[in-house]
């Protein structure tokens, strides 16, 4: 070992002081473990679009494969640590982008099309779903905090909204595991099985597509059950679930406020502004005012459904199975329970209505 002098221009351009900070922003994405994230995900979802060719599975969507098959890979094989920012990538960033190009496949007249009933269905369902789950979790003896991740999940719009809810809530992290895994198992449950229920209960297209978006969890698991029984049904659920997404800031407020007069302190944060809500909006205006040629509409269209596909690839990976026998049976019963609420209490009022 030599113990001569080193000097800056002898170390290697990772470790000169010289270059702090000048890394290629290539590099800095691969050292973060994105781009193997990306890979892991690229790879599940090619299998998934493949698995679609054999026989038996051709009445499934790649996205619902996908999900399935991220699953399996996650809790059989294991998710490695490296690719873990890829896979966060994939399903937050790439998911909102990708529902952002689903404006391109709306016009506003589609939007006025679910009506002010669609709209009073999916703010009554998120409401009853909540005041449910939070009743039910103190009667049977789970924890505030945790039960309010499960009703928020649930009711609104899956981990996206639990995480916002946290904010105010400040449960802990094992909570916010478990709602998460719990909310990811019965959405996608939802997902598998809704569209087989469609003719059994007797829903057109407008009303599945209603009855999924304001009871499916994640938007793209309703993404991924509505456009399974058609276009009209996928547009329809989309436009239900992103009202729903809409009402998140509304509800994460008003949960700060009371979180507020419990502590007596008046703190707490303001919840995070859906953007990509507010972006989906702005492209169905602009799709409504503008002719995009057919060509650029197809492309858009390809492109959203592989970032879909791939967003819910990443969602299977992210689901542990474990994590749902580490805080007991009670909080499992509670998310059980507040899905089979909210499918049954929501297609009440589309059948009604």
């Amino acid at each position: 070992m030599s113990f001569l002098p080193v000097t800056a221009n002898d170390l290697p351009n990772s470790l000169n002081p010289a270059n702090a900070g000048r890394e290629r922003p290539a590099i800095a994405w691969a050292s973060t473990g994105v781009v193997p994230g990306l890979v892991l995900v690229a790879m599940i979802t090619s299998v998934a679009y493949s698995a679609r060719g054999f026989s038996g599975l051709t009445l499934f969507s790649p996205m619902i494969l996908a999900v399935v098959a991220g699953m399996i890979y996650s809790n059989v094989l294991g998710v490695p640590a490296h690719a873990k920012a890829g896979i966060a990538f994939s399903q937050k960033r790439l998911l909102r982008f990708a529902i952002v190009l689903l404006g391109f496949q709306l016009t506003l007249g589609q939007v006025v099309g679910i009506g002010l009933g669609g709209v009073g269905i999916v703010a009554a369902t998120l409401g009853a779903t909540f005041l449910f789950t939070v009743t039910l979790g103190k009667l049977i003896g789970v924890d505030a905090k945790l039960a309010q991740l499960i009703a928020a999940g649930t009711s609104i719009c899956g981990a996206s909204a639990i995480v916002a809810t946290n904010i105010v809530t400040d449960a802990r992290d094992e909570d916010v595991t478990y709602a998460v895994a719990a909310i990811t198992l019965f959405g996608t449950v939802a997902m598998l099985g809704f569209p087989l229920l469609a003719p059994v209960f007797g829903l057109d297209q407008h009303a599945f597509g209603l009855w999924a978006g304001a009871s499916i969890h994640e938007v793209a698991q309703v993404i991924g059950a509505g456009f399974q029984n058609g276009t009209l049904a996928g547009e329809t659920a989309t436009v239900a679930k992103l009202t729903r997404v809409a009402l998140l800031a509304p509800m994460v407020i008003a949960l700060g406020v009371m979180a507020r007069r419990g502590s007596g302190d008046g703190s707490g944060a303001k919840p995070p502004m859906p953007w990509f809500v507010v972006a989906f909006v702005a492209v169905v205006a602009l799709n409504s005012l503008i002719a995009v040629p057919a060509q650029i509409h197809t492309a858009i269209a390809s492109a959203a459904q592989v970032m879909l596909t791939m967003g819910l690839t990443a969602m299977g990976l992210q689901a542990d199975i474990s994590q749902l026998r580490s805080r007991g049976l009670q909080p499992l019963v509670l998310a059980f329970s507040a899905f089979i609420f909210i499918a049954g209490f929501s297609l009440t009022l589309v059948k009604l209505v």
